[in-house]
This record gives structure tokens, C-alpha cells and sequence, in this order.
């Protein structure tokens, strides 16, 4: 049988922030970037490393960056990704 005091710590980890590598496809060029590193910067604790493709001729555009965030939060954030004008696809790298 599993302790109470053993699920206790297994679901404090589950919410412990954890580095998660995201990365997300738009179009709309430079223009789209600020209100993408605007949301992550609201909803995640802190990104660490934040990278953008954008080249001329090509007609979506990439964003791979490192968030600090719970197991129960990443999801909500692809959702709010996802949700942005201009985002094709945003998952998990």
C-alpha cells in the first residue's frame, strides 16, 4: 500500500517548475514576435532561452525557446500559443 505522505511528495513534484523546450510556428514575420515573447513572458515563470527564424521568402516562421514551467501549465500555454493570430502549430520540442 502507498503512504499518504509518499502521493503527498509525488504531487508537489508535479508542480514543480521544470525547464520545457516549446517551439512554435507563425506567420506574419517580425511583426508576430512581440506578441508571442509577450505571452510567454506572462505565462511563464522565466524563459531562458528564446530563438527566432525569420527568413525572407519563406512563409512561416519559427520560435524554439526554454520555459520554467509546472507539468499543469504547459498545456494552457500551447493552448494560448496555439490561440495567437498568425500561429500554425505550437508543441512541445
Amino acid at each position: 500500500m502507498t503512504s499518504p505522505a509518499f502521493l503527498a511528495d509525488r504531487t508537489s513534484r508535479s508542480t514543480l517548475p521544470v525547464r520545457r523546450r516549446i517551439a512554435a510556428y507563425f506567420t506574419g514575420g517580425v511583426g508576430a514576435v512581440p506578441e508571442l515573447a509577450g505571452l510567454l513572458a506572462r505565462r511563464s515563470r522565466t524563459v531562458h532561452e528564446l530563438s527566432v527564424d525569420i527568413r525572407d521568402g519563406v512563409r512561416e516562421s519559427g520560435l524554439v525557446c526554454t520555459v520554467l514551467l509546472p507539468a499543469d501549465e504547459v498545456e494552457a500555454l500551447l493552448t494560448d500559443l496555439r490561440a495567437l493570430p498568425g500561429v500554425v502549430s505550437a508543441e512541445l520540442a
